[in-house]
């Protein structure tokens, strides 16, 4: 069924809304009070927000009445971009059930950490810049999730990229910092060629950028399995993999916690690293005709799960334990849409969106309470000083434990069962996510325990000035909690006596459900008692690991030393994570540094064109005094010239 597109004229200001925002802040932030500043950058997210939740009404009521269940959307066309050869780009934009999702989650928690960093960057000197920069970033977000065709699409992915450059290296002063916005910029660049070259190749095989088309004519034009649809799947894969930091390019993620924390939750939570699961769902078509790159999503996502996993059992840093805990996440969403279970991987984006947005801005209430202290190692007992951090903290920890019923026991329990029951699921898939659940238990509740159980190990002096934050940080953080206890309510499975309204809700747009591409062969139908068995091996992971940690970090507290004794080089090995960014730099970055200097800047550069510059220049300033010296002005000197050159002239004629 062709879809039905319903005219809705607001959509443009979901997504321009925050970019009036802005521009008058980057105009007028110099001249207004912090808290106008503040309060403007917030109300444009928030603008955008209410917005897109009148369209979800709106399309919500469409679908039920008279447009057809399946095929109604919202669009909002405003011209032509331009239009090339058989290329016609519109500038327009779309609001369909997942654009729907996408717009709630990213402007909702985008306008949540707007209103905390009203608080935490209320005494920085760039707040103006702080919060230009952070209203452009959610407006090429939201450009990005609206975009009705893979090149507007390519704008706003390009546009976070940017925006999180400014972000991660805010505070510029510092060269630590500005070099992570530069790694961040540059390994995404890796990405994001591999993107436009997808593009590329979907508007040579199929002559079309729109969405909509590409759903319809990936299924005729394109042979399932066949080398051209597998070819463009990596090549948008790799674009993924930069943007959404899975292996090898996630080695910029960790670095990004160099900007200010509220810029960490926006990136981790919201915005930038969902942007490839995003794009994948939205080309899902694409991937269900190419089976041999989807199983290299799901076992590349899987790999990261469980690596990242790994490495973030020994980190220190409060912020890099929840970065590697955001790399591993979203290995799981790359595992769900790998085997085909693309509803469970927005849906996993989603509660994701609203534990790790509260993991951020607790850890941010956490280091400011601590004078900027990030070591948990120096932490400890500060469930009493902070309470609504502490209770907050812990509601998105066990939720991303795997805890039912908070939001991510059914998130997370939906992808290990599709990546066992799928058709092109496996066990070994499943085993390793399973292995994954219980390190991601184990580290997060060790984080839980040295931070805020025990007794502090702060210094004195830190340990006077410890205190729960302003209601301007708090007030998210409890929004936030809430929405992490029941976020998971809109996907209980079946199994569980639910709807799963959530898969419901997406399935139209999806290819395995409307029929515009077949389900592969080989389908099993596992009866309801295998379901449950997951389920119960899915908590009893999770508590494995949880009683491990608080064995190791309350009761035992000698027994890590000990162990790290006892394997020495294990330890070192995760505890240097793997020793990636050393192997980088010998392997990737010093041959990159030496070409480009010796080969490309002195040889090539300084000595191909700057030397034929050089000598061009040489060159006509040597004649100019050769003409300078004939042109002297002596008739004598002239007459011999005029002289010499008649015989010569005369010489050859004769000769």
């Amino acid at each position: 069924m062709e879809p039905v597109a319903v005219q809705y004229d607001l959509l443009r200001w979901i997504v321009l809304s925050p970019l009036l925002g802005a521009i008058l802040v980057a105009l007028l932030g110099r001249t207004l009070p912090r808290k106008v500043i503040g309060t403007l950058a917030s109300a444009a997210v928030g603008v955008s927000f209410l917005i897109g939740l009148a369209a979800f009404f709106k399309l919500k009521e469409l679908s039920g009445h008279g447009h057809g269940e399946e095929t109604v959307f919202l669009a909002d066309h405003l011209y032509r971009w331009f239009a090339v050869g058989g290329l016609n780009v519109e500038a327009a934009f779309v609001f369909d059930r997942l654009s729907a999702v996408m717009v709630l989650v990213v402007a909702g928690v985008s306008a949540l950490i707007h209103i905390y960093s009203m608080g935490y960057m209320a005494r920085d000197e760039c707040y103006w810049r702080y919060f230009t920069y952070l209203n452009l970033f959610v407006f090429f977000m939201l450009l990005l999730v609206t975009a009705d065709n893979a090149v507007a699409m390519f704008v706003g992915w390009e546009g976070v990229g940017l925006c999180s450059y400014l972000l991660i290296g805010f505070w510029f002063e510092d060269p630590e910092k500005a070099y992570a916005g530069k790694k961040a910029f540059v390994v995404n660049r890796i990405g994001d060629f591999g993107f436009l070259l997808g593009i590329i190749l979907i508007f040579w095989s199929l002559g079309t950028v729109n969405f909509n088309e590409i759903a319809q004519q990936a299924p005729l034009l394109l042979t399932g399995g066949g080398t051209l649809a597998t070819a463009i799947c990596l090549l948008l894969f790799l674009g993924a993999t930069g943007k959404s930091a899975q292996i090898p390019l996630y080695v910029w993620l960790p670095d990004a916690m160099a900007g200010p924390t509220p810029v960490s939750a926006l990136i981790h939570a919201a915005t930038m690293v969902t942007a490839g699961v995003y794009m994948i769902v939205r080309l899902n078509v694409l991937y269900l005709l190419a089976p041999a790159a989807m199983c290299v999503v799901a076992v590349v996502g899987a790999a990261t799960a469980i690596y990242a996993a790994s490495i973030g059992l020994m980190q220190n840093d409060i912020k890099k334990v929840l970065a590697y805990s955001t790399v591993s996440q979203l290995g799981y969403m790359f595992l769900a849409v790998g085997v085909g279970a693309f509803s469970a991987g927005i849906f996993h984006l989603v509660t994701h969106a609203f534990f790790k947005a509260l993991l951020f801005l607790g850890s941010g209430s956490v280091i400011h309470a601590m004078s900027n202290k990030q070591d948990i190692r120096e932490m400890g007992g500060l469930k009493k000083q902070m309470p609504v951090t502490y209770w907050t903290f812990l509601f998105a920890t066990l939720a991303i434990a795997g805890i039912p019923p908070f939001s991510g026991f059914f998130s997370k329990d939906e992808i290990l069962w599709k990546a066992f029951s799928s058709p092109q699921g496996h066990w070994t898939l499943w085993l390793i996510g399973f292995v994954a659940a219980g390190l991601t238990a184990f580290y997060m509740f060790r984080l839980v325990f040295l931070t805020f159980h025990g007794e502090c190990r702060a210094d004195e002096e830190t340990k006077h000035h410890i205190h729960e934050s302003p209601s301007l940080m708090t007030v998210p953080l409890i929004v936030l909690g809430v929405l992490s206890v029941i976020g998971g309510f809109a996907g209980i499975p079946e199994a569980l006596w639910g709807g799963n309204h959530f898969h419901h809700w997406l399935a139209p747009l999806l290819g395995n459900e409307n029929g515009a591409v077949e389900i592969p062969a080989g389908a099993h139908h596992w009866p309801l008692a295998v379901e449950y068995l997951m389920i119960v091996l899915s908590v009893a992971v999770a508590v494995t690991g949880i009683g491990a940690a608080y064995l190791f970090y309350i009761r035992k507290p000698e027994k890590p030393g000990q162990l790290a004794e006892q394997w020495p080089l294990l330890h070192q090995l995760i505890y240097n994570k793997y020793y990636v960014d050393e192997i980088y730099n010998v392997f990737i970055v010093q041959p990159i540094k030496l070409i480009s200097t010796y080969l490309l800047w002195k040889i090539f550069d300084a000595g191909v064109i700057d030397g034929l510059v050089n000598l061009t220049g040489t060159t006509v300033r040597g004649l100019g005094r050769v003409a300078a010296r004939l042109q002297n002005g002596y008739a004598q000197a002239y007459a011999v010239t005029f002289l010499i050159g008649a015989v010569l002239l005369i010489g050859s004629m004769i000769w």
